[in-house]
């Protein structure tokens, strides 16, 4: 499968890394859901994998597992509250899941304050390309457009020359005309 194609962003937003909250462990847990679900390698992962929605699952648990354990909750509470056994939890924690290690990851990066979030950009990246064409598409209309517009105003600049001559002519025939007609 082709690389994703991704745009690194790195997000101005505090986030307690020891939470002292409900509100903040839960602010935690979204940012190692989102943190590391968003990395670059994280990504192509995903989409390599064939059981996306259970390994997901697992690394939803091991965030907020993460999160719980570092607001300071017990073991034991942390397998209540998901529904896991402590054994799952230990080895999420420890990093011996391979989502419990990514978590582990990201929860490093997010306290150096190296987390930056790859957003994937291939939808976007067929938009750019499309407007683009259309750009140039548009660039050759208004060129286009552009020389028929100086082809107009040089055929109405040389018919006002040509009307200025009549008009002259004219000037000079009523000219005779008076003239004669006053003789």
């Amino acid at each position: 499968m082709s690389e994703i194609q991704t745009k690194e962003v790195v997000l101005p937003i505090e986030i307690p890394v020891a939470p002292l909250s409900r509100r903040e462990m839960k602010q935690l847990e979204v940012a190692l859901i989102i943190g590391t679900v968003l990395r670059k390698d994280v990504l192509q992962s995903i989409m390599n994998r064939e059981e996306v929605t259970t390994w997901l699952d697992s690394l939803a648990v091991a965030a907020a597992a993460f999160a719980m354990d570092k607001a300071g909750y017990p073991l034991s509470q942390i397998a209540n509250e998901l529904g896991r056994t402590e054994a799952t939890i230990r080895k999420h924690l420890k990093g011996e899941t391979k989502a419990g290690q990514l978590v582990k990851e990201t929860y490093e990066m997010l306290v150096r304050g190296e987390l930056k979030i790859s957003i994937p950009i291939a939808g976007v990246t067929e938009d750019i390309n499309k407007l683009m064409n259309e750009v140039e598409s548009l660039r050759k209309e208004n060129s286009l457009l552009k020389d028929k517009l100086n082809e107009i105003v040089n055929i109405v600049s040389s018919g006002l020359s040509e009307l200025q001559k009549i008009e002259e002519g004219v000037k000079k025939v009523r000219e005779i005309f008076q003239q004669v007609i006053q003789k």
